[in-house]
């Protein structure tokens, strides 16, 4: 995954009563494709809210609240083909502050899952692509230094994120609480390669400034992560004030409430889109085995030196993998997650 710097920006204040689009993302990229539908009268617009019948979205004239035409669902392939937040739309503006969407704009980005609640039966299941987001540029991926924290569940978020076409930064919360956050700093930097990683506790706002360095005008951000980390508490001290329910953490579980129940892009006033999301107990994966060649780049350089180019990494001789799990220089629950993850990926692809 490629490495992600921002030089410290100069602090820029958006009038958030005179919002254009390019405030919401718009750039040359959708422009281009938009030309089709403009002589159509239709509006372009951004997705902004998800409901379970409808959407809400931000135009040139405003906020509507829209519907997809019957045609687009015809159309579809499958879930992925259909709008969701973050992505740009063709929209045919109505009466009332309504309207219908007629086209989907390609997607710069979008990271996916495969459609949980669906791995019993014979064959494992059927195989359905849920696209969680379109269009982020960089995700934030928010761990919990409580009972949350989990390596190998950082490593399945940086596979989601590698396969995407975004960015990751991990942002470990709630410091306070850990015996030794500066251990689980490293461990986590040991595992996320290029992208960063920093330590908080949101829950004092000035804490979160350093945020402030990876936004800019137009980028969209998403927060993503289990439920009780914190996402909300980040998106509140980043808006400045109390937009998102908080909710507790259940002392016996260590588990938090959804209280974030849909995705919502959020316009900060500093500059930037902020996307919050509900936390997900099921991350199935959706991608290539590829994939994991960002999130596992210490795995893939060590492969370099195996004796046979198709070393599995398991029992063949001269594996330089394995040599490194057995003088300590790799961990074995690393290499066992990334066996884990790579079957996953390999039998969805198989299934496909």
């Amino acid at each position: 995954m490629a490495a992600f710097f921002i030089a410290s920006p100069t602090r820029i204040s958006v009038n958030l009563t005179a919002m254009n689009l390019q405030d919401w993302g718009w750039s040359p990229f959708f422009a281009d494709q938009f030309d089709a539908w403009q002589r159509h009268g239709y509006l372009p617009a951004r997705v902004i809210r998800g409901e379970k019948n409808y959407f809400r979205v931000w135009t040139e004239k405003g906020e509507l609240t829209v519907r997809f035409a019957g045609k687009m669902r015809h159309r579809a392939g499958g879930r992925g083909d259909l709008p969701v937040v973050g992505d740009w739309v063709a929209v045919e503006p109505q009466p009332d502050e309504r309207g219908q969407i007629h086209a989907l704009l390609e997607r710069k980005s979008s990271f996916a899952r495969n459609l949980p609640g669906r791995r019993k039966g014979k064959g494992g299941g059927r195989v359905e692509q849920q696209v969680i987001a379109a269009n982020v540029d960089l995700v934030l991926i928010v761990c919990g230094l409580d009972r949350d924290y989990n390596l190998r569940r950082i490593e399945r978020y940086l596979t989601l994120v590698g396969g995407s076409g975004a960015e990751a930064v991990v942002l470990l919360n709630k410091a306070d609480l850990c015996d030794d956050p500066e251990k689980c700093l490293a461990e986590v930097r040991e595992i996320a390669g290029d992208s960063p990683v920093h330590s908080c506790m949101a829950k004092q706002p000035e804490q979160l400034n350093f945020l402030f360095d990876y936004l800019q005008p137009g980028r969209t951000l998403a927060l993503l992560g289990s439920s009780g980390v914190g996402k909300s508490t980040i998106l509140n001290g980043l808006l400045g004030e109390e937009r998102q329910k908080i909710g507790e953490v259940s002392d016996a579980v260590g588990k938090g409430r959804h209280t974030t129940t849909h995705r919502e892009l959020f316009l900060l006033p500093e500059g930037g889109i902020l996307m919050d999301n509900p936390g997900m107990r099921e991350l199935h994966l959706w991608g290539e085995e590829e994939d994991l060649a960002e999130s596992f780049t210490d795995i893939e350089e060590l492969a370099t030196g195996c004796k046979f180019s198709d070393c599995a990494h398991k029992t063949e001789p001269g594996c330089t993998v394995r040599a490194a799990v057995d003088d300590g220089r790799l961990s074995a629950s690393r290499l066992k997650n990334y066996h884990k993850l790579k079957d996953e990926l390999a039998n969805l692809q198989r299934r496909r």
